[in-house]
């Protein structure tokens, strides 16, 4: 949920934002290799955060790389960034790791979150089929962004909700996870859209 911090304008770390400043919690989850890292680090207007290793012959049963075979790190806590959507409204992104052995780090991720962006990959679209289902069951709004991979056959938003039976009115948007303006874009759909949702909510909850 949205917080309100008082801490000096020019301090970098997660709790940080200026006076007045309204500071929102996103997540930006999916599979592994989808471009979560990418994206944080494509927006944020600090130096990220990044808690990546090498990837190890030991990980090799568990970390599928088909597909992402030229993927030589993996995150194994989270990444962290800021964006400055408009003036007095900031966005914290926090970076999930993709694979199922740190799942139990998204508890604590997902505490006091807006909403998320679940990052997809047409080529691998099964990998993010967890991230989806952990949402819904939690009810945290989130957006579908299908990284446009070069090379990778093109579908549009109808074809990827439908594959993902997603739930009606779910948004699914285009993007380069590499392009900051593109993940901006998807990082404006998801406030406008959990913003909806949350208020939807609460007209119910008084209803």
């Amino acid at each position: 949920m949205p917080t309100e911090h008082a801490d000096n304008p020019g301090d970098e770390s997660p709790g940080a934002a200026t006076n007045d400043a309204l500071a929102l919690k996103i997540l930006v989850a999916g599979g592994f290799g989808v471009g979560k890292t990418t994206l944080v680090g494509a927006v944020s207007e600090i130096r990220p955060l990044r808690t990546e290793e090498l990837l190890s012959e030991a990980g090799e049963s568990v970390d599928d790389t088909d597909g992402v075979a030229q993927k030589t790190t993996t995150t194994v806590a989270m990444d962290f960034g800021r964006i400055t959507i408009r003036s007095g409204l900031s966005l914290y992104l926090f970076g999930t790791p993709g694979q199922d052995r740190f799942w139990f780090l998204w508890d604590e991720l997902s505490q006091g979150a807006l909403g998320a962006v679940v990052l997809a990959d047409t080529r691998r679209l099964e990998d993010c089929f967890p991230a989806v289902d952990y949402f819904e069951h939690r009810r945290i709004p989130f957006v579908v962004a299908v990284n446009c991979f070069a090379g990778a056959r093109s579908y549009g938003e109808q074809d990827v909700s439908r594959a993902l039976d997603l739930d009606p009115g779910t948004p699914v948007v285009l993007c380069d996870a590499r392009d900051r303006d593109s993940g901006k874009e998807v990082l404006i759909r998801m406030v406008e859209y959990a913003g909806r949702m949350h208020t939807a909510r609460l007209l119910d909850s008084v209803g």
